[in-house]
């Protein structure tokens, strides 16, 4: 009698060991996987609210991102931007539906009206 329950203790303290190393077994944990897309979504909307982007423009750009937790990091940093009376920088990469010009095509500048008065001189 007194093997059996040996045994069966041998056995829990066994599997609780090997269970404690799952992360190491590459098996995640759901709520650490929930933590850490809200954080990525929180980061996502602080970063288009810095970078001058509306909250529809973020969403189209990062597609795979939590809506709720975009807005959420987007509405904290207009708060935090608004409080320290900081401005936003503009966005160096363009919106990927934004047009551009073909090769064969020439992109038209049209000119100023100071150049074009400075022209008709």
């Amino acid at each position: 009698m007194k093997i059996s329950v040996l045994l069966k203790t041998g056995l829990l303290v066994l599997s609780a060991a090997l269970l404690g190393g799952c992360e190491q077994l590459g098996i995640e944990d759901p709520a650490k996987v929930a933590a850490a897309k809200e954080a990525d979504g929180k980061a996502i909307g602080s970063a288009c609210r810095h970078a001058m982007r509306a909250i529809e423009d973020c969403y189209v750009l990062n597609p795979k991102a939590q809506r709720a937790a975009v807005h959420a990091g987007w509405r904290e940093m207009d708060e935090y931007m608004r409080e320290n009376k900081l401005e936003g920088v503009a966005p160096v990469v363009p919106r990927p539906d934004a047009k551009k010009p073909k090769d064969d095509e020439e992109e038209v500048v049209e000119p100023t009206p100071k150049a074009a008065a400075a022209k008709g001189r």
